[in-house]
């Protein structure tokens, strides 16, 4: 009985684990896109900049 119960409850943790991760790669991907982004700006400005001189 104790080992299912064990077992029941390691998978639930596992399961919270998961979307944990999840969660947190979500939240990188969209960090790096908005991120990506305004470098991509940056640099197209610095390289209109250049081509001015």
């Amino acid at each position: 009985m104790f080992s299912r119960l064990f077992r029941e409850a390691a998978g639930a943790a596992l399961v919270e684990y998961a979307m944990l991760v999840g969660l947190i790669a979500a939240i990188c991907v969209a960090g790096v896109s908005l991120i990506g982004q305004r470098v991509s700006g940056a640099f197209s400005s610095y390289a209109a900049a250049l081509l001015v001189i």
